[in-house]
């Protein structure tokens, strides 16, 4: 199911107000959105990889420069919930044989905290690409409130005016726990009524999601965007023209979205296996 609403981050940039319109959109398409099938299987032998985080060890800062990662939005801009939260031993990123957990926790004073990893840094410093497959590997936390998500966005030069797009691969509601979200932002600069989203609600099996680890992909082209689970596709859609500028990885374990938040689980745990970048081989051809 394609539904046209103002979503993503659009709501994590914007107003409560915006979260609330968001959260009763995503009610109402439940209640007729389709099992998604695998029309085609991603042939990975047709790219390279450009970019890999196995997540032996982890290089993080809260803010860089010359880490893979920094710990927010390169735009300083939290969202939802919980606090993202500096990188310390321990807390919220831990990396065990190979898997990063990303923590989600209310403090003592009350307060949650979790974590965020973004591949650019403020200064456009990091990991982008324009073209090619983005692919995560995870299992993700269950519980109401919870809000992760695995998503692109536009890496954009000052002081250019362009159109960025937001490319939410996977973004979960934990108030939902058979489905997810796939969504296709354009963000006007100039122009707020401008700004469009394309958003497909994916149905799972109940609890697949948190029993086990699986893989959340898309692939950019100058023609197609392609959601991939498990690396089947699910969802085509035309790639925006308005496409002209790298994107950046981010992955986070957010809280809220307009879901209350009074039952959700302390500490919750989100894994990721690996993050990795492909271009086509005969990208430059």
């Amino acid at each position: 199911m394609t539904i046209l609403v103002p979503t993503g981050r659009w709501l994590r940039k914007n107003s409560l107000a915006f979260m609330a319109i968001a959260a009763a959109a995503l009610a109402a398409a439940l209640v007729s959105a389709p099992r998604g099938t695998a029309a085609a299987n991603i042939d990975l032998d047709q790219y390279r990889i450009t970019f890999a985080d196995e997540f032996d060890t982890l290089d993080v800062s809260a803010g860089g420069p010359g880490t893979r990662w920094i710990a927010h939005t390169p735009w300083a801009g939290d969202f939802g919930d919980a606090q993202f939260a500096d990188p310390t031993p321990g807390f919220p990123f831990t990396v065990a044989d190979g898997i990063l957990r990303i923590e989600a926790r209310k403090g003592p004073d009350g307060k949650w905290r979790s974590g965020l990893l973004a591949s650019v840094d403020a200064n456009n410093r990091g990991f982008s690409q324009q073209y090619g497959y983005f692919e995560i590997r995870a299992k993700l936390p269950e519980g109401l409130g919870l809000w992760p998500a695995f998503w692109l966005d536009s890496l954009i030069p000052a002081p250019s005016n362009d159109p960025s797009i937001e490319i939410d691969v996977l973004e979960h509601h934990g108030h939902f726990p058979s489905v997810y979200e796939s969504i296709v932002t354009v963000w006007s600069k100039t122009n707020p009524k401008e700004t469009r989203a394309e958003r497909r609600v994916n149905n799972v099996p109940r609890g697949s999601l948190y029993e086990d680890f699986h893989t959340y992909g898309v692939s950019v082209d100058p023609e197609w965007t392609v959601i991939y689970r498990d690396r089947g596709e699910i969802w085509r859609l035309k790639t925006p023209p308005e496409h002209r500028h790298k994107l950046m990885i981010l992955v986070d374990l957010a809280l809220g979205s307009g879901w209350p938040i009074d039952q959700t689980p302390s500490p919750s745990y989100m894994y990721v296996d690996y993050i990795r970048a492909y271009e086509r081989i005969d990208a430059n051809k």
